[in-house]
């Protein structure tokens, strides 16, 4: 008799999730996502009043959220926020400043680097300490871009953040596969959030987004749920350091 495998679970029921960024765009994505698979999910954002809405609204729907005010910047109120671990650690906490290379502002240049970069780098390592001492497997998951595979226009500073996470996350993923904690990062083409509205009142720049996309549309939040998901379920327990490209084909050329 054929023994037929099993497909892993997409079930996260009894986990506990924290998404940074997660109330609004992607992050509320991957907040109902986490929910509405099970999890216990804690809503982080600076916004005390936007994140407990977040929570309400997936609570109301019939799942468990919670809002946490949390600037990812502040690094001691991120080490507490790390008492007791999370088995899955979603960070889609970001920040954009474009501007031409030649003509970036060090503000600008340091505020996104603080989020995206630095920010993003010590959540990591908190979030898996946390694990490794509680002796529990984990994932942790970044929204990075897919201009942490290519470059853009206007995007020198933006591509510099999410290139660093990139290699970032290929360190961090050698030194705690042993233990069992997963950590990589999907990395979306332009999708219809607040963060793109700027981009995409501008009609050369969305001429631009659709020539690059090989698919005849720009992206939706509900394209990256599912990868949110993969990523925090058994389904990709194979899978650590790399990235989830889902960017209507971007970077085929």
């Amino acid at each position: 008799m054929t023994t037929l495998p099993k497909t892993p679970t997409f079930n996260l029921s009894g986990k506990r999730a924290l998404v940074t960024g997660g109330a609004t765009g992607i992050g509320l994505g991957a907040s109902v996502a986490l929910a509405e698979a099970g999890a216990s999910v804690t809503i982080a954002a600076r916004r005390a009043d936007v994140v407990e809405g977040a929570a309400e609204a997936i609570r109301s729907a019939g799942y468990e959220a919670q809002g946490l005010s949390l600037d990812i910047t502040d690094l001691d109120a991120v080490a507490d926020t790390f008492s007791d671990p999370f088995d899955i650690v979603v960070n889609s906490a970001g920040l954009a400043r474009h501007s031409p290379a030649t003509q970036t502002d060090p503000g600008d240049f340091d505020a996104v680097m603080s989020i995206n970069l630095r920010g993003a780098y010590f959540l990591s390592s908190h979030a898996a300490k946390a694990l490794m001492e509680a002796g529990k497997p984990g994932s942790i998951i970044h929204i990075s871009s897919q201009m942490g595979h290519v470059g853009g226009l206007e995007r020198a500073v933006y591509c510099a953040s999410k290139w660093g996470v990139e290699g970032m996350v290929k360190a961090m993923a050698i030194e705690w596969g042993k233990k069992n904690v997963r950590i990589n990062t999907i990395c979306p083409t332009f999708i219809k959030t607040p963060l793109t509205e700027q981009t995409f009142s501008r009609p050369e720049m969305v001429e631009w987004v659709l020539s690059k996309i090989k698919l005849p549309r720009i992206g939706e939040v509900e394209d990256i749920m599912g990868a949110v998901l993969y990523l925090a379920s058994d389904a990709s327990a194979m899978v650590t350091g790399t990235s989830l490209l889902i960017d209507g084909g971007w970077t085929a050329d």
